[in-house]
């Protein structure tokens, strides 16, 4: 395969044109330092055969971004402990160096004097108005701070360096953020001029250094710090006359909405940027790279095969499945745990200000803490239950050696992820259950599907451990008229069990009364939510909650927040607020999706003969999601 072969960049050979692009982490140390965290994982990535690792918004400064830093020699040890543990994989690093389009100095000052709320009111400003006024001596001052970084970096052992060209780099090329009369302003030579100063820079700074370009687009649908699309072709060309090594294209950010660079499931298509990738290839004879939803070998081998990129960059995908490149080239992609695009454990994290994980790979994050070691005494074990969390620890726990049977009552597996992938845009979900469904099948695991699980058949297998992943059943609150022939439950709903049709009430907004009510409209049912807190979708990821919110308005779905439901008729729905006791909300019928509760499964008899039982999942003392059905699931096994 193409993507497995050998590229040169600059003097630098990769091993192969996979790449993990840019990511901000959080798993670095207070000062910006690289820590045991950061550490751990990027190692984990070249264990797992990745070519090229970007580490993502470096910073040459002291500054507040939760980033890397390498502003100060005492930094260096840290990144070369990074440089030569990555290297004895053979895997090369670069650093991206950004820096921020607000006043560090400044804001620095105004925190150490404690003046917070100064320093937030500056921040604000400088977020809008630093690009246009910032000082030509400032920016020169930058460009050498950006330089030095760049030494240091060189000194630890570092490969490449990466100009960011959103942020401030970015921000100066943009026509819709640079309002600058100077040379810096204006015309395409001047906004692009300090890229271009940056880059010859960095030449006299690390001559032998490859310099990557992280080519941000500004697109007419997204993007603002960046260069125009328009003017993308002629703007590489003079990166690469200036002496560019390779360009990184991808989309422009600076709009508040990740989902423009980090796209979720369904909000756009897969390899969204390949062809504008292609274009700019077109233009230069360096390597371009690409990124963007790409999720398997066969999608990244195709961009190689077409032209449209030398090298395929992987971010989310290499978070579920660090293997993801040793698995292809052993000829084993069936087995990659391939991303669904949920954004929950990665980009939802980062945005709340915790460090990146993933929900469907338990390690992520922890690579440190998590790993699946052979079990010193191989054991029965019996579980109960094929959803995310039962499935889940059976591969664990055949991984590790063990003999595992697993019961589900249902014709098929995968539990409440099966009517997860049914809403709109959420069809995606549906790789999840067949990562996890080929895992146990090739670990060797027993199933019997279609099977109750009575004692009798847990105690024929004389089972050393049982452990229990009965997961939840829908809530049914005991509200007036909750037994009506009109009354449907939302899972039920998702599952096809049950039809509805005309004037529909939700009740509750939380995910899942959220995405019915999404779900339904886009059917023709006229859909009304009511949810007795202030806002609705609380849960949901914010690179989704925009185009939920647009479907909303395109579909007419009504909203009805602060409003608790008294009782359910056969034609409306009785609320009250905290101004209005009675309140009419017309219905044909009322779905309700007011959360979970855990399903029991009496294990008393078990235990009584003296067999460990463990609970996993949303059965154990509340329901929860995904994220917690993988992590108690590889927990609880990898326990054995």
């Amino acid at each position: 395969m193409k993507i497995l072969k050998p590229i040169t960049i600059g003097n630098i050979v990769l091993k192969n044109r996979i790449m993990f692009p840019p990511l901000t982490t959080g798993y670095e140390e207070r000062d910006g330092s690289i820590g045991q965290q950061s550490l751990a994982f990027y190692t984990r990535l070249a264990k797992g055969g990745v070519g090229y690792i970007v580490l993502g918004d470096v910073a040459p400064i002291r500054s507040f971004s939760p980033t890397p830093k390498l502003f100060d020699d005492s930094q260096i040890p840290s990144f070369q402990a990074l440089a030569d543990s990555v290297h004895q994989y053979g895997t090369k690093i670069g650093v991206q160096i950004f820096h921020p389009e607000y006043d560090c100095d400044e804001i620095n000052a105004l925190f150490m004097q404690k003046k917070i709320e100064e320093m937030r009111a500056r921040l604000r400003h400088d977020m809008e108005h630093f690009v246009d006024e910032v000082s030509e001596q400032t920016l020169l001052n930058i460009i050498k701070k950006m330089c030095d970084c760049a030494v240091r970096a060189k000194k630890a052992g570092i490969d490449f360096v990466q100009i960011h060209g959103d942020r401030l780099v970015g921000a100066l090329c943009s026509t819709k953020m640079n309002h600058r009369t100077d040379k810096f302003g204006g015309s395409l030579e001047n906004r692009t001029r300090f890229a271009l100063m940056l880059v010859k820079a960095l030449k006299e700074a690390v001559p032998d250094m490859p310099i990557d370009y992280k080519f941000s687009i500004v697109t007419p649908e997204r993007g603002k710090g960046g260069i125009d699309l328009c003017d993308a072709p002629q703007f590489a060309k003079w990166l690469e006359e200036a002496g560019v090594s390779m360009l990184h294209v991808a989309q422009a950010n600076h709009t508040g909405n990740m989902a423009d660079t980090i796209p979720p499931m369904g909000v756009q298509p897969y390899g969204f940027f390949v062809d504008i990738a292609g274009k700019i290839k077109e233009t230069v004879s360096i390597p371009v790279s690409t990124v963007g939803r790409i999720i398997d070998p066969v999608m990244a081998e195709r961009i190689l095969e077409s032209n449209k990129a030398d090298i395929v960059g992987l971010g989310r995908p290499l978070l579920a499945d660090p293997d993801w490149v040793n698995k292809t080239a052993s000829g084993n992609t069936c087995d990659i745990r391939r991303c669904i695009s949920c954004n929950k454990g990665c980009t939802d994290n980062i945005q709340n200000r915790t460090f990146l994980s993933c929900v469907l790979n338990a390690e992520n994050g922890y690579e440190e803490k998590r790993c699946i070691t052979p079990a010193d005494v191989k054991k029965n074990i019996v579980i109960v239950g094929g959803g995310c969390a039962g499935l889940e620890a059976a591969r664990v726990a055949a991984q590790k050696g063990h003999t595992v049977t697993l019961f589900e009552k249902e014709s098929s597996l995968g539990g409440q992820l099966t009517i997860a992938c049914v809403p709109p845009r959420k069809e995606e979900m549906r790789r999840a259950i067949y990562n996890l469904v080929h895992a146990v099948n090739k670990e060797g695991v027993t199933l019997r599907i279609g099977e109750t699980a009575t004692l009798e058949k847990i105690l024929s297998l004389s089972p050393d451990t049982v452990i229990i992943a009965t997961g939840a059943h829908s809530f049914m609150p005991p509200i007036q008229g909750i037994n009506n022939s009109n009354v449907c439950d939302a899972w039920e709903i998702l599952s096809g069990k049950q039809q509805v049709y005309g004037k529909v009430a939700v009740i509750g907004g939380g995910m899942v009364g959220c995405e019915t009510a999404e779900y339904l409209a886009e059917r023709g049912a006229e859909v009304s939510i009511i949810e007795m807190m202030d806002t609705i979708a609380k849960g949901e990821s914010s690179t989704i909650l925009p185009t939920l919110m647009e479907n909303y308005q395109k579909y007419h779905v009504a909203q009805y927040t602060g409003h608790t439901v008294k009782e359910i008729t056969l034609t409306e729905v009785i609320c009250e607020t905290k101004e209005n006791p009675h309140i009419s909300i017309p219905c044909d019928y009322a779905v309700i999706a007011l959360g979970a509760k855990p399903t029991v499964f009496d294990t008393s008899a078990i235990e009584e003969k003296g067999i460990p039982v463990m609970k996993i999942g949303d059965c154990n003392e509340r329901a929860a999601d995904i994220s917690n059905a993988i992590r108690t699931g590889y927990d609880a096994a990898n326990a054995l």
